[in-house]
């Protein structure tokens, strides 16, 4: 087993998405509770690993940069995943670029990974570390 890895988890706070807006139609049949059950089990998943697994959720840019370099401040991460809803939706272009500069500034040993839907998490951090 590899050392444990202090990974954290960043997306949007699910209730505040309208997964019915058209931004949103890549994913269909998600909700708020089914991206909490998927960041969640994925958390698990990767403690169960041995692995410290914490989530950052945000919201859609207002505080998302504030947020995110307050708790890259609380410790040092080996990685960080930026979930597929801040990454792949267009109009969330300037907060994927906020992010991807506050991990840079104030986490920049850690490794960077992309998860493509919320149950996919765990096998996204494994590709890296």
């Amino acid at each position: 087993m590899t050392m444990p890895k202090n990974i954290l988890i960043v997306g949007l706070q699910p209730e505040l998405i309208d997964f019915s807006s058209p931004e949103f139609s890549a994913f269909p049949g998600l909700n708020a509770a089914k991206v909490m059950e998927g960041l969640n089990a994925s958390a698990a998943s990767l403690v169960a690993q041995g692995h410290d697994a914490r989530l950052c959720l945000t919201d859609f840019g207002a505080t998302a940069h504030i947020v995110l370099r307050t708790e890259l401040q609380t410790r040092k991460y080996d990685c960080v995943v930026v979930g597929a809803g801040v990454r792949t939706v267009a109009t969330h272009f300037l907060l994927f670029e906020k992010i991807i500069n506050a991990i840079h500034e104030h986490a920049p040993g850690a490794r960077i990974c992309f998860n493509t839907k919320p149950g996919d998490t765990a096998e996204a951090v494994n590709r890296w570390i």
